[in-house]
């Protein structure tokens, strides 16, 4: 048995109705989908058919001469089981328009999931693409860098003219090192013969000072003895 729900509405309020559970909306379109009732009023065509099939049989069954009365009974019964299977074969094509529909949702839903795998799989590519580009693109940059710094030097003929002269400037340096290295070396070695002159003559002077102080010290000894000597020959003299 369907019961609604009615809320009791107080002073100033609007009468409302509750909406049924889920539980209770289940049970009642199932119940309309057998009954093929669309609403809650009148007999549902079920029972409907049945009993015009329950009369019909019942007519028949009797020994009464009530041909008419069958065929009455059995259009009717027919009537009632066209209006019956009408809903019936709308009911099927809504059925296959739906089963359709989803087959091809299904279908939609197969090449959306496939369009969003490829574009989650371009998006990658695009995404290594653009490092590749970013990377390509500092590299012409540096390269372009390079390119203003040689533009901005003079030609290779002038830089080797330059390389030249200082080539040259360098052999120039290197022979003028030579030539001081050597001068070096002889002054090195006439200033060792200088000292070596120097010390020798020192010694020489030492020695010639030493001399001289002997010849000093011996000098009045000798002048004493040659004294002595003339005295005495002038004693011998006067005794002659």
């Amino acid at each position: 048995m369907l019961v609604k729900g009615r809320k009791v509405a107080g002073k100033g309020e609007v009468a409302a109705h509750f909406a049924f559970g889920q539980h209770e909306d289940d049970i009642i379109i199932k119940h309309r989908l057998l009954t093929r009732t669309t609403t809650t009023r009148g007999e549902p065509p079920l029972k409907k058919l049945q009993k015009k099939f329950t009369t019909f049989a019942l007519e028949i069954e009797k020994d009464a001469d009530n041909y008419s009365d069958c065929e009455r009974l059995a259009k009717a019964f027919l009537q009632e089981l066209t209006t019956f299977e009408l809903p019936l074969l709308k009911s099927k094509a809504v059925i296959d328009a739906n089963l359709r529909e989803k087959e091809n949702f299904d279908e939609l839903q197969g090449e959306i999931t496939r369009q969003i795998v490829q574009a989650h799989d371009d998006i990658k590519d695009l995404k290594k693409q653009l490092e590749e580009s970013k990377i390509e693109r500092r590299h012409k940059e540096e390269c372009e860098a390079i390119r203003r710094l040689i533009a901005m030097q003079p030609p290779r003929s002038e830089t080797q003219k330059v390389i030249t002269e200082l080539e040259k400037e360098i052999a120039l340096l290197e022979a003028e090192n030579t030539a001081a290295s050597r001068t070096v070396e002889l002054r090195k070695k006439q200033f060792a013969l200088l000292l070596h002159v120097v010390d020798e003559l020192q010694n020489t002077i030492e020695e010639e000072q030493k001399s001289l102080i002997e010849e000093m010290r011996v000098a009045p000894d000798e002048h004493k003895n040659g004294v002595e000597y003339a005295a005495g020959c002038s004693e011998a003299m006067v005794v002659d």
